[in-house]
């Protein structure tokens, strides 16, 4: 099969691999569409995976190829989403379901081979079928509206009647917003610094969008807020200036979601922490997202469903569709930000869409 083969730190390789095989329990998917996710240019071009040769990519959707013994529930050309990460069902956390908390995980894209590829072979519990009416393209972004999903509840509060700052308008800033407003927050504020990132956040319908170039997002949401602040802030960027503006802009009791992976040391002013402190703030991490091996109410489900209903809306963030056999160099061109990209979707090159 076709697939974009990592050999080491930036050494992309478009080749023939062999397609994977089945084990018990496996269901082989045929992959659609794969998005292209901010830490896969960072895993591509300057961290590496965890061993090499890998295939990346674990943002996907895809129909069901074919499946080994023990396999009952999915039919060859059944469209599926899949959980990319592969739990290990012994130690505690996977004993109470928190298959994020897993001590000994595998993950397709990272430590296994993933969706860069035509084909994915993942364990059958990890398959979510699409609901009818859901376009691939748009269950292709299942993951990260999922991971966006599981920030906004880590704020560990109701919504409704508040005011959210959002501090990153990418594709996960974006996603995150539409959660807050689905959950009832009266005044969602955006702050960027790109301007085609904050046109495409009003034409999803927000108008308090910023350009932190020339904004301050402190001033802004206090002038918003009667000097209040925010209820709620998640920072979903990951750069220093993006935590301290986050971490300033929260209200007496608010709650900041750390979302954004760091891309460096983040060095906090002490009259700032003294802040938090004198304001009781609540500070959460959030690492991917809730799934059920069950079949029950989760991140994912809720997405699906939420996309099949119209209340989310992911295909206006799709800027570029393109095959295998061109990838490269649209990495390329994210990596060096050559030009303006937020959703970016790779195909197998065989297929026209």
């Amino acid at each position: 099969m076709e697939a974009l083969v990592l050999y080491g730190i930036g050494d992309l390789r478009l080749e023939q691999i062999p397609v994977p095989q089945l084990a018990d329990g496996d269901v082989r998917v045929r992959i659609r569409f794969c998005g292209v996710c901010g830490s896969d240019i960072p895993r591509i071009f300057v961290k590496g995976t965890y061993s090499f040769p890998t295939v990346c990519g674990h943002e996907f959707a895809g129909v069901v190829d074919a499946y080994g013994p023990g396999v009952d529930d999915f039919a060859p050309g059944d469209p599926v989403v899949v959980f990319p990460l592969l739990w290990c069902g012994k130690c505690p956390a996977c004993e109470q379901a928190k298959y994020v908390q897993c001590h000994d995980y595998d993950y397709l894209g990272s430590r296994s081979d993933g969706a860069f590829a035509e084909y994915v072979v993942a364990p059958k519990e990890n398959l979510i079928p699409v609901p009818d009416g859901v376009a691939l393209e748009a269950a292709a972004m299942t993951e990260p509206a999922a991971v966006a999903l599981h920030a906004v509840r880590r704020a560990n509060t109701t919504l409704a009647g508040k005011s959210v700052a959002i501090f990153g308008a990418g594709p996960i800033g974006l996603m995150t917003a539409q959660w807050t407003r689905i959950m009832g927050a009266t005044t969602v504020f955006l702050f960027d610094i790109v301007p085609e990132k904050l046109e495409l956040a009003k034409q999803l319908g927000f108008d308090n969008v910023f350009n932190t170039t020339t904004e301050t997002p402190v001033e802004v949401v206090n002038a918003h807020t009667d000097g209040k602040g925010a209820h709620v802030c998640i920072e979903a960027a990951g750069v220093p200036a993006t935590y301290r503006d986050a971490l300033g802009s929260v209200g007496r009791g608010g709650s900041v979601v750390l979302l954004g992976n760091p891309e460096t040391d983040v060095n906090l002013p002490a009259a700032l922490i003294s802040q938090l402190m004198r304001r009781e703030v609540s500070i959460f991490g959030t690492w991917n997202s809730d799934y059920s091996a069950a079949g029950n109410d989760d991140d994912w489900r809720t997405v699906l469903q939420a996309i099949a209903s119209g209340m989310l809306t992911l295909t206006p963030l799709i800027t570029h569709k393109m095959p295998l056999a061109d990838s490269t160099e649209m990495l390329h061109k994210m990596r060096d930000k050559r030009e303006f990209y937020a959703k970016v979707l790779i195909h197998p090159s065989g297929e026209n869409f």
